[in-house]
């Protein structure tokens, strides 16, 4: 990390409570977390955001996943591109499919919706500005519903964010994130190098 962040030891209040649930769930807290606590006041706020986001999300932890993938490999962030394509090897069955749908998710065999998720999540991803009703008429084409489609582009936008805020405070991927196949974590590095 660049920057000062609360320690374990020096956590109180909302960030204690916060620390605690994450050491519950993973065993450790995340420099995902942790660099909100430059300005402790934010971590609340953030995780109580990302809770909200995830409660109502209308597509699956799959659907998140791929999204985030996606957003990940073009804003570039390695720390979200380790973390989320290692969630992914078990939602798609193995490291080849999560390899092929980060190199061209349009030819790595899912489906219609999927493609078209993903061709908009890249869309949202590189250049906002450039989406119009055709973007959202191919997605309804393909079943999306329009709460759906916000989902998508939520989930996509706020990891532009997210993803930034981790690289310019100094957040990297801790080891239980990355890969021991070296072409695997090779591909997966999209962006600061490890």
């Amino acid at each position: 990390m660049f920057l000062h962040t609360i320690s374990d030891e020096d956590a109180t209040g909302e960030v204690a409570d916060i620390y605690a649930k994450h050491k519950g769930q993973l065993g450790f807290v995340m420099d995902a977390t942790r660099c909100f606590t430059t300005r402790p006041d934010l971590l609340p706020a953030y995780a109580n955001f990302m809770d909200k986001i995830r409660a109502g999300f209308s597509l699956g932890m799959r659907e998140w996943r791929l999204i985030t993938l996606i957003a990940a490999k073009h804003v570039p962030s390695t720390y979200c591109s380790h973390v989320y394509a290692k969630q992914l090897i078990g939602d798609l069955g193995s490291k080849e499919m999560v390899l092929a749908v980060q190199r061209d998710f349009r030819t790595a065999g899912l489906s219609a919706a999927d493609v078209e998720m993903l061709a908009y999540t890249e869309k949202v991803t590189k250049d906002a500005s450039r989406i119009d009703q055709k973007d959202i008429d191919r997605l309804r084409a393909v079943g999306f519903t329009d709460v759906q489609i916000c989902d998508i582009a939520l989930c996509a936008s706020f990891r532009c964010f997210v993803s930034r805020f981790f690289d310019a405070t100094g957040a990297a991927p801790e080891e239980v994130f990355l890969d021991a196949d070296e072409d695997f974590r090779e591909a997966m590095t999209v962006g600061k190098r490890l």
